[in-house]
């Protein structure tokens, strides 16, 4: 995958570097790593997961019925662990740079002296 990963994406794939996990797991989790600023509703959950599972990133773990109905757990794949890793990577590069700019724009800051109008205070 050439193209960076949305938010969601990005999270549901960290989620699963962990553990096998089923939707409400990885709904807990994601809200979780995001600190509850990504909150997954399974229809949106479970679209992405068949887009994932589509792309070779994520595949089916095992299937067991609870009370009745079925969970269906998911594992990150081989391809899935590649991507999750190089958008990391990605993500950490781009971090870097920012940091640079950021403590290079505060060494050189020049304190302003605060203006009124018709001179100086």
């Amino acid at each position: 995958m050439d193209t960076p990963l949305r938010e969601p994406t990005f999270l549901i794939l960290t989620a699963l570097a962990a553990e096998p996990m089923h939707g409400y797991g990885l709904i807990r989790e994601v809200a979780v790593l995001s600190d509850n600023r990504v909150s997954l509703r399974p229809g949106t959950l479970y679209g992405a997961l068949d887009r994932l599972v589509d792309a070779g990133l994520v595949e089916v773990d095992r299937e067991e019925v609870v009370d009745s109905r079925l969970r269906r757990y998911y594992r990150l794949s081989p391809t899935g662990d590649a991507t999750l890793s190089a958008e990391t990577e990605r993500l950490r590069r781009n971090v870097e740079a920012a940091t640079k700019r950021l403590a290079e724009r505060a060494r050189t800051a020049r304190p302003t002296t605060p203006r009124i109008a018709g001179g100086l205070a």
